[in-house]
Protein backbone atom coordinates (compact mmCIF):
# COMPACT_ATOMS: atom_id res chain seq x y z
CA UNK A 1 0.00 0.00 0.00
CA UNK A 2 1.20 3.00 -1.18
CA UNK A 3 0.55 5.90 1.83
CA UNK A 4 2.12 9.33 1.98
CA UNK A 5 1.02 10.52 5.12
CA UNK A 6 -0.13 9.16 8.45
CA UNK A 7 -1.92 11.60 10.87
CA UNK A 8 -2.51 10.99 14.58
CA UNK A 9 -5.25 12.85 16.71
CA UNK A 10 -7.30 13.84 13.72
CA UNK A 11 -10.51 15.44 14.86
CA UNK A 12 -11.69 16.51 11.75
CA UNK A 13 -12.06 12.73 9.63
CA UNK A 14 -15.16 11.02 11.41
CA UNK A 15 -16.69 10.63 14.95
CA UNK A 16 -13.95 10.69 18.06
CA UNK A 17 -10.01 10.77 17.54
CA UNK A 18 -8.99 9.49 14.75
CA UNK A 19 -5.48 8.20 12.41
CA UNK A 20 -5.78 9.33 9.23
CA UNK A 21 -4.09 7.07 6.50
CA UNK A 22 -3.68 9.17 2.90
CA UNK A 23 -3.21 6.51 0.37
CA UNK A 24 -1.71 8.34 -3.06
CA UNK A 25 -3.54 8.75 -6.39
CA UNK A 26 -6.26 10.42 -7.16
CA UNK A 27 -8.92 10.92 -10.49
CA UNK A 28 -9.42 14.52 -9.61
CA UNK A 29 -7.37 17.52 -10.20
CA UNK A 30 -9.09 19.90 -8.13
CA UNK A 31 -8.23 23.71 -8.48
CA UNK A 32 -8.16 24.35 -4.12
CA UNK A 33 -6.99 21.00 -3.76
CA UNK A 34 -5.05 20.70 -0.28
CA UNK A 35 -2.75 17.72 -0.48
CA UNK A 36 -1.50 17.65 -4.52
CA UNK A 37 1.08 15.41 -3.67
CA UNK A 38 -1.93 12.87 -3.32
CA UNK A 39 -2.51 12.89 -6.75
CA UNK A 40 -0.04 10.63 -9.08
CA UNK A 41 -0.04 7.09 -7.82
CA UNK A 42 4.04 6.64 -7.49
CA UNK A 43 6.19 7.91 -4.99
CA UNK A 44 7.52 11.25 -6.28
CA UNK A 45 10.38 13.85 -4.82
CA UNK A 46 9.85 16.69 -2.87
CA UNK A 47 11.78 19.74 -1.33
CA UNK A 48 11.37 22.10 0.61
CA UNK A 49 13.62 25.07 -0.21
CA UNK A 50 13.20 27.11 3.45
CA UNK A 51 15.23 24.02 4.52
CA UNK A 52 17.65 24.08 1.79
CA UNK A 53 21.06 25.42 3.08
CA UNK A 54 22.43 25.34 -0.62
CA UNK A 55 25.33 22.55 0.16
CA UNK A 56 24.63 20.59 -3.55
CA UNK A 57 25.09 16.71 -1.98
CA UNK A 58 22.05 16.40 -4.03
CA UNK A 59 23.38 17.30 -7.14
CA UNK A 60 26.37 15.45 -6.69
CA UNK A 61 24.68 12.53 -5.68
CA UNK A 62 22.58 12.27 -8.49
CA UNK A 63 23.22 10.39 -11.10
CA UNK A 64 20.42 10.99 -13.49
CA UNK A 65 22.36 14.83 -13.26
CA UNK A 66 18.51 15.89 -12.91
CA UNK A 67 19.31 18.53 -10.21
CA UNK A 68 20.83 22.14 -10.83
CA UNK A 69 20.91 25.06 -8.27
CA UNK A 70 19.48 28.42 -8.91
CA UNK A 71 18.98 31.37 -7.28
CA UNK A 72 15.30 30.36 -6.24
CA UNK A 73 16.90 27.06 -4.90
CA UNK A 74 16.94 23.14 -6.39
CA UNK A 75 14.98 22.73 -9.75
CA UNK A 76 13.99 19.22 -10.74
CA UNK A 77 14.70 18.07 -14.94
CA UNK A 78 11.28 15.81 -14.71
CA UNK A 79 12.37 14.16 -17.62
CA UNK A 80 16.03 12.89 -16.19
CA UNK A 81 14.22 11.93 -12.40
CA UNK A 82 14.05 8.90 -12.14
CA UNK A 83 12.49 9.33 -8.10
CA UNK A 84 15.47 6.96 -7.22
CA UNK A 85 15.35 8.77 -3.92
CA UNK A 86 19.35 9.09 -3.31
CA UNK A 87 19.07 12.63 -3.34
CA UNK A 88 16.89 12.49 -0.44
CA UNK A 89 18.29 9.99 1.71
CA UNK A 90 22.06 12.47 1.29
CA UNK A 91 20.15 15.31 1.79
CA UNK A 92 21.78 16.85 5.58
CA UNK A 93 18.46 19.07 6.37
CA UNK A 94 15.21 16.60 4.79
CA UNK A 95 14.94 19.57 2.29
CA UNK A 96 14.57 16.28 -0.43
CA UNK A 97 12.23 13.80 0.49
CA UNK A 98 10.21 11.28 -1.13
CA UNK A 99 6.17 11.68 -0.92
CA UNK A 100 4.48 8.40 -0.82
CA UNK A 101 6.02 5.01 0.94
CA UNK A 102 4.85 1.30 0.71
CA UNK A 103 3.72 -0.29 3.55
CA UNK A 104 2.78 -3.84 3.89
CA UNK A 105 -0.15 -5.00 5.57
CA UNK A 106 1.47 -5.85 9.01
CA UNK A 107 3.60 -2.15 9.14
CA UNK A 108 0.53 -0.69 8.17
CA UNK A 109 -1.08 -2.00 11.28
CA UNK A 110 1.81 -1.17 13.48
CA UNK A 111 1.30 1.84 12.70
CA UNK A 112 -2.25 2.34 13.60
CA UNK A 113 -2.22 -0.04 16.47
CA UNK A 114 -0.05 2.48 18.37
CA UNK A 115 -3.10 4.81 19.06
CA UNK A 116 -5.61 2.16 19.86
CA UNK A 117 -6.22 3.20 23.07
CA UNK A 118 -6.95 6.76 22.07
CA UNK A 119 -9.25 6.02 19.40
CA UNK A 120 -11.30 3.39 21.68
CA UNK A 121 -11.53 5.77 24.37
CA UNK A 122 -12.53 8.95 22.05
CA UNK A 123 -15.28 6.56 20.15
CA UNK A 124 -12.91 7.06 17.27
CA UNK A 125 -10.87 4.93 14.65
CA UNK A 126 -9.24 4.75 11.35
CA UNK A 127 -9.72 7.05 8.09
CA UNK A 128 -8.93 6.25 4.74
CA UNK A 129 -8.44 9.30 2.99
CA UNK A 130 -5.99 10.65 -0.08
CA UNK A 131 -5.93 11.18 -2.68
CA UNK A 132 -9.00 9.00 -3.71
CA UNK A 133 -9.07 5.66 -1.88
CA UNK A 134 -11.29 3.93 -4.27
CA UNK A 135 -8.72 4.32 -6.83
CA UNK A 136 -7.63 1.55 -5.00
CA UNK A 137 -10.41 -0.81 -4.26
CA UNK A 138 -8.42 -4.18 -3.81
CA UNK A 139 -6.25 -2.28 -1.69
CA UNK A 140 -8.48 -0.33 0.48
CA UNK A 141 -11.14 -3.51 1.09
CA UNK A 142 -8.01 -5.87 1.90
CA UNK A 143 -7.20 -2.75 4.75
CA UNK A 144 -10.92 -2.00 5.66
CA UNK A 145 -11.18 -5.92 6.60
CA UNK A 146 -8.01 -6.19 8.60
CA UNK A 147 -9.97 -3.07 10.21
CA UNK A 148 -12.73 -4.90 10.67
CA UNK A 149 -11.35 -7.81 12.31
CA UNK A 150 -9.12 -5.92 14.53
CA UNK A 151 -13.04 -4.09 15.77
CA UNK A 152 -11.58 -0.85 14.64
CA UNK A 153 -14.52 1.69 13.62
CA UNK A 154 -13.60 2.74 9.49
CA UNK A 155 -14.07 5.71 7.76
CA UNK A 156 -13.47 6.31 4.25
CA UNK A 157 -12.91 10.14 3.02
CA UNK A 158 -14.44 9.69 -1.06
CA UNK A 159 -14.91 11.74 -3.82
CA UNK A 160 -17.00 8.48 -5.23
CA UNK A 161 -15.75 9.19 -8.42
CA UNK A 162 -15.37 5.50 -9.19
CA UNK A 163 -17.23 2.38 -10.58
CA UNK A 164 -20.38 1.66 -8.69
CA UNK A 165 -18.98 -2.17 -8.25
CA UNK A 166 -16.44 -0.49 -6.08
CA UNK A 167 -18.16 2.04 -4.59
CA UNK A 168 -20.60 -1.26 -3.10
CA UNK A 169 -17.39 -3.10 -2.21
CA UNK A 170 -16.20 0.11 -0.21
CA UNK A 171 -19.67 0.94 1.47
CA UNK A 172 -20.13 -2.86 2.62
CA UNK A 173 -16.55 -2.86 4.56
CA UNK A 174 -16.85 0.55 6.59
CA UNK A 175 -19.20 2.37 9.24
CA UNK A 176 -18.90 5.51 8.10
CA UNK A 177 -18.35 7.48 4.47
CA UNK A 178 -17.10 11.10 4.41
CA UNK A 179 -18.81 12.32 0.58
CA UNK A 180 -17.09 15.42 -1.37
CA UNK A 181 -19.68 17.44 -3.09
CA UNK A 182 -18.63 20.08 -5.15
CA UNK A 183 -20.59 21.43 -7.39
CA UNK A 184 -24.06 20.62 -8.99
CA UNK A 185 -23.48 21.93 -12.32
CA UNK A 186 -21.55 19.01 -14.27
CA UNK A 187 -19.43 21.38 -16.70
CA UNK A 188 -18.49 23.90 -13.91
CA UNK A 189 -17.46 20.34 -12.03
CA UNK A 190 -15.11 19.19 -15.08
CA UNK A 191 -13.64 23.05 -14.97
CA UNK A 192 -12.63 23.36 -11.98
CA UNK A 193 -11.84 19.22 -10.80
CA UNK A 194 -11.10 17.99 -14.36
CA UNK A 195 -14.40 15.48 -14.27
CA UNK A 196 -18.11 15.87 -14.80
CA UNK A 197 -20.37 15.07 -11.52
CA UNK A 198 -22.93 12.73 -13.07
CA UNK A 199 -21.07 9.48 -12.04
CA UNK A 200 -20.78 11.16 -8.64
CA UNK A 201 -24.25 12.10 -7.82
CA UNK A 202 -25.36 8.60 -9.02
CA UNK A 203 -22.73 7.04 -6.50
CA UNK A 204 -24.51 9.10 -3.73
CA UNK A 205 -27.97 7.68 -4.98
CA UNK A 206 -26.00 4.09 -4.71
CA UNK A 207 -24.65 4.67 -1.14
CA UNK A 208 -28.59 5.71 0.27
CA UNK A 209 -29.67 2.54 -0.90
CA UNK A 210 -26.73 0.38 0.46
CA UNK A 211 -27.45 1.60 4.47
CA UNK A 212 -23.79 2.74 5.07
CA UNK A 213 -24.11 6.05 6.86
CA UNK A 214 -22.52 8.90 4.72
CA UNK A 215 -21.51 12.44 5.32
CA UNK A 216 -21.77 14.95 2.99
CA UNK A 217 -18.52 17.52 2.88
CA UNK A 218 -18.66 20.80 1.20
CA UNK A 219 -15.27 22.50 0.19
CA UNK A 220 -17.13 26.35 0.70
CA UNK A 221 -15.29 28.45 -2.42
CA UNK A 222 -16.25 31.87 -2.92
CA UNK A 223 -16.14 32.20 -6.65
CA UNK A 224 -16.43 28.60 -7.14
CA UNK A 225 -19.69 26.99 -5.70
CA UNK A 226 -21.00 29.46 -2.79
CA UNK A 227 -23.13 31.14 -4.71
CA UNK A 228 -27.17 30.89 -3.87
CA UNK A 229 -27.94 28.79 -7.20
CA UNK A 230 -25.42 26.47 -6.33
CA UNK A 231 -26.36 26.03 -2.55
CA UNK A 232 -29.77 25.73 -4.09
CA UNK A 233 -29.22 23.13 -6.38
CA UNK A 234 -27.06 21.14 -3.70
CA UNK A 235 -30.22 21.26 -0.65
CA UNK A 236 -32.67 19.90 -3.48
CA UNK A 237 -30.28 17.15 -4.70
CA UNK A 238 -29.94 16.15 -1.08
CA UNK A 239 -33.22 16.67 0.15
CA UNK A 240 -34.16 14.15 -2.85
CA UNK A 241 -31.93 11.07 -1.38
CA UNK A 242 -33.49 8.92 1.36
CA UNK A 243 -30.57 8.77 4.27
CA UNK A 244 -29.95 5.04 5.99
CA UNK A 245 -31.99 5.10 9.04
CA UNK A 246 -29.36 4.95 11.32
CA UNK A 247 -29.22 8.61 10.38
CA UNK A 248 -31.96 9.56 12.36
CA UNK A 249 -33.39 10.77 8.60
CA UNK A 250 -31.43 14.07 7.82
CA UNK A 251 -28.36 14.10 6.15
CA UNK A 252 -25.73 15.61 7.52
CA UNK A 253 -23.21 18.33 5.65
CA UNK A 254 -20.45 19.57 6.68
CA UNK A 255 -19.47 23.32 5.75
CA UNK A 256 -15.35 23.35 5.57
CA UNK A 257 -14.39 27.01 4.60
CA UNK A 258 -11.50 27.31 1.66
CA UNK A 259 -8.31 27.45 2.45
CA UNK A 260 -4.85 28.18 0.33
CA UNK A 261 -2.62 25.60 2.63
CA UNK A 262 -2.06 23.65 -0.97
CA UNK A 263 -0.41 26.86 -2.08
CA UNK A 264 3.03 25.49 -0.44
CA UNK A 265 2.91 22.13 -1.18
CA UNK A 266 2.51 22.81 -5.00
CA UNK A 267 5.60 24.70 -4.50
CA UNK A 268 7.62 21.67 -3.09
CA UNK A 269 6.42 19.64 -6.34
CA UNK A 270 7.88 22.62 -8.64
CA UNK A 271 4.57 23.42 -9.82
CA UNK A 272 1.87 26.03 -9.60
CA UNK A 273 -1.22 26.51 -7.63
CA UNK A 274 -4.19 27.43 -9.38
CA UNK A 275 -2.51 27.96 -12.82
CA UNK A 276 -6.03 29.20 -14.71
CA UNK A 277 -6.16 32.28 -12.17
CA UNK A 278 -9.39 30.96 -10.99
CA UNK A 279 -11.11 33.55 -8.35
CA UNK A 280 -11.49 31.57 -5.19
CA UNK A 281 -11.41 33.19 -1.42
CA UNK A 282 -12.51 31.91 1.60
CA UNK A 283 -16.79 32.57 2.87
CA UNK A 284 -17.11 35.22 4.76
CA UNK A 285 -19.46 34.53 7.68
CA UNK A 286 -22.28 36.25 5.82
CA UNK A 287 -21.81 34.20 3.03
CA UNK A 288 -21.40 31.15 5.35
CA UNK A 289 -24.06 31.84 7.38
CA UNK A 290 -26.41 32.49 3.98
CA UNK A 291 -25.38 29.01 2.63
CA UNK A 292 -26.07 27.56 6.10
CA UNK A 293 -29.58 28.46 6.00
CA UNK A 294 -30.40 27.84 2.53
CA UNK A 295 -29.50 23.90 3.49
CA UNK A 296 -30.69 23.95 7.18
CA UNK A 297 -34.32 25.21 4.69
CA UNK A 298 -34.16 21.73 3.08
CA UNK A 299 -34.27 19.69 6.42
CA UNK A 300 -30.36 19.13 6.22
CA UNK A 301 -28.42 19.16 9.39
CA UNK A 302 -25.64 21.46 8.91
CA UNK A 303 -22.09 21.83 11.10
CA UNK A 304 -19.00 24.17 9.97
CA UNK A 305 -16.12 22.38 9.90
CA UNK A 306 -14.66 19.04 9.54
Amino acid sequence: MLIFDIKRYAVNDGPGIRTTLFMKGCPLRCAWCHNPESWTPQPQLLYKQSKCIGCQTCIATCRQQALRLTPDGIVRDEARCTVCGRCAEECPTRALEIGGREYNMDQLMDEVEKERTVMEDSGGGVTLCGGEPLMHPAETVEILRELGRRGLHRTVDTTLYARPEVVTSVARECELLLIDVKLMDSAKHRRYTGVPNDLILQNIGLVATLGTPFWIRIPLIEGINADEDNITRTAQFLNSITPPRSQGGAIQVHLLPYHDVGRDKHRRMWSRYNPEGFPMAAPTDDTLQRCRRQLEAHGLKVIVGG
